[in-house]
């Protein structure tokens, strides 16, 4: 058994019917390279093969009783692989937008609590003999970067064949009962007083760190001054408004393409700036190019979510989340391309400056509060459509995963392309998730189709913005 995180927990209680908080992502393999015979029974036995090496897939949530302490994952005694392994098909063409309408489908139903949190599409019918794999895994089991890890347990370096009868030796778990789990419960309530006492020593200590996010809540954007003499301008509490931050309904539409990591890199050596500061500039020009299109720009620039991984390269649990967040400032009032990533860039600096909540502090606030209390809590605030009456500190989630540099395999067929797949959420209508993958950085957008339903014009803009970038630092 193991026991879920504060943080983990929290994404199983803010869930509701409108917001399932799973994510997962969309791996086109390559028709030319299928092997003979190749479909839904090779994808079964390679899963079945290394279900040693996925322990998400195996567990199962069991809750306290009352809720009074966080729930546990077990080894799921009655695993069923075949239950979680799904087959589907897109309509003629098979274009993009054809298997993105699947996809936004799949996405929008929540998973079924009372098995492993995760299932696998295999989706056919794509133009050319593409084959995508479409995977939803809730996110108290992952974040972005153990996903990515997942995923390396499934492909290889080289065309292996898939294995056929091979299965994995996996010792299930008697899932305790009832009282045995109250009785544990009944020990994390009486230690709760002593993690409130060390959470409150960790606290002290990174309250000179935390000043940048205190000085949000003032009315104008706060300044202080750095090491180099200059002055930062911190974001503000309240994003301003946009289309996609209200309350979101249960329909999701997606939306993918790929960019030149080539011409990234390149515009980030002409700029003296990161992959980061181009991914988030390009994302920025985008978005001001769509709510212009809307008469819907704001006077005051967009705020983003940047999620970052703490996790370490020593830590092998590739399950969980190991993250904090960083505030950034989009240049959405700017239109010269130079002038966007120059302040892009000097406003990552700022969000950097101001400092994130510390991971493990972040892991110990969201202990406390009790989670059958917290999920009540959050299908009130959805009912109340609180979203639609105040704004976050944000408008956006970007996130930006790195992915492998090399061609990998699965299954004997060649990986085309990776696109993520996240999630939204009430005031958040609207994700934006980047995962590189050779020589490409494939985008994946999510929202909620009632908030945003010409998402692909969105998508089409941010190619237009890496064109425009690029021809404005002379980039091929």
């Amino acid at each position: 058994m193991k026991q879920l995180s504060g943080l983990d927990t929290a994404f199983l209680n803010l869930e509701t019917a409108s917001t399932p908080l799973h994510v997962g992502s969309a791996v086109i393999l390559d028709g030319a390279t299928l092997p003979a015979g190749w479909g839904y029974d090779a994808v079964r036995d390679l899963i079945a093969s290394r279900l040693d090496r996925l322990p998400p897939f195996r567990w199962k949530l069991v809750q306290v009783p009352f809720g009074i302490d966080l729930p546990y994952w077990v080894e799921d005694p009655d695993f069923d692989l075949e239950f979680h392994l799904r087959r589907s098909g897109v309509p003629s063409p098979g274009g993009p937008r054809e298997l993105a309408e699947v996809v936004a489908r799949i996405h929008a139903r929540p998973l079924d609590r009372t098995r492993p949190l995760w299932e696998l599409y295999v989706i056919e019918g794509l133009a050319g003999g593409d084959v995508a794999l479409v995977s939803k895994i809730h996110h108290a089991a992952i974040d972005g970067v153990s996903g990515a890890e997942l995923l390396t347990a499934l492909v290889d370096l080289e065309p292996l064949p898939p294995p056929t009868g091979v299965q994995a030796e996996v010792e299930g778990e008697r899932q305790p009962g009832r009282l045995a789990m109250l009785a544990r419960g009944g020990r994390g309530v009486v230690k709760q007083p002593f993690r409130l006492a060390r959470t409150a020593v960790r606290t002290a200590r990174a309250l000179p760190g935390l000043g940048g996010l205190a000085e949000m809540a003032v009315p104008t954007p706060a300044r202080r001054r750095v090491g180099d003499g200059g002055m930062l301008e911190r974001p503000h509490l309240q994003a301003p408004p946009t289309p996609f931050n209200g309350t979101i309904t249960q329909h999701r539409i997606w939306a993918y393409d790929d960019l030149s990591l080539p011409t990234v890199k390149a515009i980030k050596n002409a700029a003296d700036a990161t992959v980061n500061d181009v991914i988030m500039t390009v994302c920025g020009r985008a978005l001001r190019r769509y709510l212009e299109l809307h008469d819907a720009l704001p006077d005051r620039p967009l705020q983003a979510m940047i999620p970052i991984s703490v996790r370490g390269q020593a830590d092998d649990d590739a399950s969980g989340n190991q993250v904090t967040a960083l505030v950034a400032t989009l240049a959405t009032h700017l239109d010269d391309p130079h002038e966007q990533l120059e302040y892009t860039s000097h406003r990552m600096s700022v969000a950097k400056h101001s400092g994130a909540v510390p991971a493990q502090l972040l892991q110990d606030v969201t202990r406390f509060g009790a989670p059958a209390l917290a999920a009540r809590a959050a299908r009130v605030a959805t009912r109340t459509r609180w979203a639609d009456r105040f704004r976050l500190p944000f408008n956006c989630v970007i996130s930006n995963v790195p992915g492998p540099p090399i061609p990998l395999y699965y299954a004997g067929a060649r990986i085309k392309a990776l696109y993520p797949i996240s999630a939204v959420a009430d005031g958040i209508g609207l994700n934006i998730t980047v995962m590189s993958y050779e020589d490409r950085v494939g985008v994946g957008m999510v929202a909620c189709r009632d908030l945003v339903p010409d998402l692909w014009d969105l998508m089409g803009m941010v190619s237009e913005a890496l064109d425009e970038l690029a021809e404005a630092y002379a980039v091929a």
